[in-house]
């Protein structure tokens, strides 16, 4: 039988919601490969571009041990596992991965499983773009797991070179924790959630002001939830945490996903439930707009025919709009359920279109955030659905083109000067300029689709512009100089 992740328990525990709608057109969409179960399935991760230009992410199931897998996938949707967990008879190398990956500096990639390891309750593991495994920490190696334990969310390099990450579970009080990791494993807790928390808090991102964003799917003031709606918070560095937001049904509730940084300074972010949605018992689900203050402004409210349960969060595109899916909606007709989901785009303002429904075959049930690679098209996995059956399919990798150039992303978006920092992109080869915000910078070409450059001594917070054969090319986000 297939394993259900937290995310997908979430959603069925809040009940289907079902409506049709009709797709946008202009929009390409492709689906890429089709997991077949050997090669892993059943709520792929959201995926990261690689230094040689693939993806890489994780299954929760499936795989050679039936325990998940990592894998890579090409443009042109080339599958291949690089790793399977569980080779052991006891998991010490950890199983069922929940959470992406994250591109590091030193050009591996570093996740998190929330079960496995030498005391069962979940690692952190670095991985190479060969499929080499190492485990860097074991969770609840303390007593009571006050280290934490269950780590079901991604990682985020912050500016300091280390890792940063939450636990569902464990910590002083039992309700998670938020921790950070060096490469070399050694963790340190940063904060403990208590009981009025309620907590299971999910990806950090870290803002322009340094500090770390985030959202607890449940905990809060409110309690027009069983142990609340969930909150958007923030937390230093150093531990400190402020509560920004108390969720509260009618502007949303059970947040997951993720948070957002938009060009514009605010955060975007979605909500499993709640909203004005009343096809949906408890609502369909919110995209909300909050700033640093903790001011917010629910934008819209699923209503099942545009999908319901956001609860992969958002992407902000180089046009300057959010994208993202739902895991259910639009369509009535799928696996005889409420609808295998859409993906949408929305204005900064609030104003959604709709870019593609799922019917099954091209996929089902989107769980995980999209990317938009360098080759301007967005890129993501579906749970279910696809060309192969693991009870509703196994998952799919697909991609949606909507007209938008390439552009040239960063490894890590930050560093003081003088230090060194990648750059990604395609149709690399025979760059003949790199400049960070007007000032030139000086630069390695390591392949088509990498450049290592130097921060210039007096250059300033900006855009990187890339001189290629073919034209210029340039970066997605500002890059942050470190004073």
């Amino acid at each position: 039988m297939t394993a259900l992740n937290s995310l997908q328990k979430l959603v069925l525990a809040l009940g289907l919601c079902a409506a049709t709608t009709i797709a946008s057109p202009g929009q390409t969409f492709k689906m890429l490969a089709s997991f077949d179960g050997s090669n892993g399935g059943a709520n792929p991760s959201s995926l990261a571009q690689g230094i040689d230009g693939a993806f890489y992410g994780t299954t929760v199931d499936r795989g050679a041990n039936y325990l998940g897998t990592v894998f890579r996938v090409t443009r042109s949707g080339a599958l291949t596992t690089l790793y399977a967990f569980c080779p052991q008879n006891d998991c010490s190398s950890g199983r069922q991965p929940q959470a992406g990956l994250v591109l590091a500096t030193d050009g591996n990639f570093y996740g998190t499983t929330p079960l496995g390891g030498k005391k069962g309750f979940g690692t952190v593991f670095k991985i190479t773009a060969a499929g080499t495994l190492r485990t860097l920490y074991d969770f609840c190696q303390l007593s009571n797991c006050t280290d934490g334990s269950e780590p079901a969310a991604a990682l985020v390099q912050g500016i300091d070179g280390n890792f940063y990450g939450t636990t569902l579970v464990g910590g002083d009080n039992g309700y998670g924790t938020i921790f950070k990791v060096t490469s070399e494993g050694a963790l340190t807790t940063l904060h403990s959630f208590n009981s009025a928390d309620c907590a299971s808090p999910y990806e950090l991102i870290q803002a322009t002001d340094r500090n770390f964003y985030g959202m607890t799917n449940q905990g809060g003031a409110n309690n027009a939830c069983r142990c609340g709606c969930g909150t958007v918070f923030r937390v230093t560095p150093k531990g400190a945490l402020t509560t920004l937001y108390n969720f509260d049904v009618t502007h949303g509730a059970q947040p997951v996903g993720g948070l957002v940084e938009a060009t514009n300074g605010s955060f975007y972010g979605t909500t499993d439930a709640g909203g004005d949605g009343s096809s949906c018992s408890g609502g369909c689900g919110t995209v909300f707009k909050i700033t640093s203050a903790g001011a917010l402004t629910t934008l819209h409210s699923f209503m099942g025919s545009d999908g319901t349960n956001p609860i992969g969060g958002l992407v902000q595109g180089t046009d300057g709009d959010l994208y993202g899916t739902t895991y259910f909606g639009g369509d009535l007709t799928c696996n005889n359920g409420p609808g295998c989901g859409t993906i949408f785009k929305m204005t900064p303002d609030g104003t959604l279109q709709l870019l593609h429904v799922f019917e099954s075959s091209d996929g089902a049930n989107p769980a995980a955030r999209l990317l938009q690679a360098t080759d301007g098209t967005f890129y993501g996995t579906t749970s279910e659905g696809g060309d192969y059956n693991c009870v509703g399919g196994c998952g799919t990798v697909f991609n949606l083109s909507t007209g938008l150039s390439p552009f040239v992303s960063f490894v890590r978006g930050a560093a003081k000067a003088g230090q060194n920092f990648g750059i990604l992109g395609q149709g690399l080869t025979g760059t003949t300029g790199v400049s960070l915000h007007g000032t030139p910078a000086k630069f390695t070409v390591k392949s088509k689709t990498l450049i290592i450059a130097t921060v210039p001594a007096r250059a300033t917070s900006g855009y990187v512009t890339v001189t290629t054969p073919s034209g210029a090319l340039t970066s997605d986000v500002p890059f942050r100089i470190i004073p």
